[in-house]
C-alpha cells in the first residue's frame, strides 16, 4: 500500500504529533508498505530522505495556550496537486485534518481516499474563531474524510462537540524497542541523589511551575534530590529561573531540547517522572515513554493521562495545580524504594499494550476497511 501522512506541523521541530508520524512511518515501512510523510518544515530532513516532502514554511502561532508552528500560506494548492498526482497514493492519512493551511489544503483537493486523526483535547480551537461562513466551508472538508480516529475517548469527546461523525479510536503509541528498562542514563546523575524527571514544553498548562514549587517543599526534607528539566521553551526560562533564585532552590537542572536517543536516556537516569500539567491533554505520550523505560509515574488527575495511567499502580494521580499534594506524592515515592520498582514494573506491562507495532497493524486494518467499503463516514446530524 503506497501512504501519504501529513502532519501541520513543523517537522522539524519536536511534538507530540510529529513523534507520531516519525513512529508510523517506520512501522508502516517496516511492514513494508511506501510511505511518504508530508509537512512543512524550518529546516531540511536529510534523516528521511526522499520519504520526506516539504510543503510549507512554518511560522509560530498561539493556538489554546501552546504554539503551533503551521505554514499558512495559501500558495499551497499548486504542489499538493503535484505531488499527489506524481505518488498516486492508495490512502492519505491527515493528522489534525482541519488545522490550517496544509491539512485543510490536502482534504479540499482530495486526491485519494482520506483518514483523519484528532489528536487534541480541551481549551478553545481556532475554528471556534471562524465566521459562520468558514465553519460552513469547515463543514464541507470535513465531510470529505472517509474515516475518522480519535487518538483517545477524551479527544473523540472534544472533536465530536464541534463535528459530530463515527469515530474509532487509536492511541498514541510507544516504542518498546528505544524506550525500555535496558537504556544506558546519562552521566553525571549517577551520585546518590534521588533523580526527579519533568518532561515537557516550558509552557504554562504543562505545570512546571507547580512542580518547582512542589519540589521546594521536597528538598527542605529531602535535600539528597535533585530535578531535571528535559524539553524546549525560553519565553518562561527566565522567570522559572528567577523564582528558583529568589528562593534559593538547589539542584534544578534545566537541559532544554534533547535528541530522541538522549531522551530516552533522560527517562533512564529518573528515579520519578513527574507530568503536573493543568490540562488540554488528550493521552500523554510521555506517561508511555515513562512506563516503558520502568520509571514509577506522578501525573495531573486529567482525564487524557487518566486514560493511561492508573492510580496506585503504574503511579500516583494528584489534583491538578496543587504543589503540596505533588509534593506529598513525590516524598511518598522517594521514602519507598520498593513501590517505585513495583510501580516500574508495573508501567513496562501496561506500555506493551501501547507498542507501535501493535498500533501500526489496528491502522492498516482501518485503511484496508475505509478502502473496501469505499463510503463516506457516516456524519450526525
Amino acid at each position: 500500500m503506497k501512504i501519504a501522512l501529513v502532519s501541520p506541523y513543523d517537522f522539524a521541530s519536536p511534538g507530540g504529533v510529529v513523534s507520531h508520524v516519525s513512529c508510523l512511518e517506520q512501522q508502516f515501512t517496516r511492514l513494508g508498505h511506501e510511505v511518504k510523510i508530508i509537512a512543512p518544515a524550518s529546516k531540511a530532513i536529510y534523516t528521511l530522505g526522499d520519504r520526506f516532502i516539504r510543503i510549507g514554511t512554518p511560522r509560530p502561532i498561539p493556538v489554546s495556550g501552546s504554539i503551533a508552528r503551521i505554514t499558512l500560506s495559501i500558495w499551497l494548492d499548486h504542489k499538493i496537486k503535484e505531488v499527489f498526482e506524481r505518488e498516486k497514493f492508495d490512502i492519505c492519512h491527515l493528522h489534525e485534518p482541519l488545522m490550517p493551511m496544509l491539512c485543510t489544503s490536502v482534504l479540499r483537493l482530495k486526491k485519494a481516499p482520506m483518514i483523519g486523526t484528532f489528536h487534541a483535547s480541551g481549551g478553545k480551537p481556532w475554528y471556534k474563531m471562524f465566521t459562520p461562513v468558514g465553519k460552513w466551508y469547515l463543514n464541507r472538508w470535513f465531510r470529505k474524510l472517509d474515516g475518522c480516529i480519535a487518538v483517545s475517548q477524551v479527544a473523540q469527546d472534544y472533536i465530536e462537540r464541534f463535528f459530530p461523525a463515527e469515530y474509532q479510536t487509536i492511541p498514541n503509541g510507544v516504542d518498546t524497542k528505544h524506550f525500555n528498562p535496558r537504556v544506558k542514563p546519562m552521566e553525571g546523575y549517577d551520585d546518590g541523589k534521588i533523580n526527579i524527571l519533568f518532561v515537557g514544553r516550558l509552557e504554562k498548562r504543562k505545570g512546571f511551575d507547580y512542580l518547582v514549587e512542589a519540589y521546594r517543599l521536597v528538598k527542605t526534607r529531602m535535600p539528597e534530590c535533585r530535578l531535571i528539566q528535559v524539553g524546549p521553551g525560553k519565553r518562561l526560562l527566565k522567570g522559572y529561573k528567577k523564582y528558583i533564585e529568589q528562593y534559593g532552590i538547589p539542584d534544578v537542572n534545566f537541559t532544554g531540547y534533547a535528541s530522541y536517543t538522549d531522551l530516552a536516556r533522560y527517562y533512564a537516569t529518573a528515579d520519578i517522572v513527574c507530568f503536573p500539567n493543568t490540562g488540554r491533554e488528550s493521552q500523554g505520550i510521555v506517561l508511555l515513554e515513562a512506563m516503558a523505560t520502568g520509571k514509577p509515574i506522578i501525573a495531573s488527575a486529567i482525564d487524557g493521562f487518566l486514560s493511561v495511567l492508573t492510580d496506585g499502580v503504574e503511579g500516583i494521580a494528584v489534583p491538578p495545580r496543587d504543589p503540596e499534594k505533588l509534593a506529598e506524592a513525590i516524598l511518598s515515592l522517594i521514602k519507598d524504594k520498593k513501590l517505585r520498582e513495583g510501580m516500574g514494573k508495573k508501567g513496562i506491562e501496561k506500555a506493551r499494550q501501547y507498542e507501535w507495532s501493535i498500533i501500526a497493524t489496528r491502522l492498516i486494518d482501518f485503511y484496508k476497511n475505509v478502502l473496501k467499503n469505499n463510503k463516506k463516514i457516516a456524519v450526525k446530524s
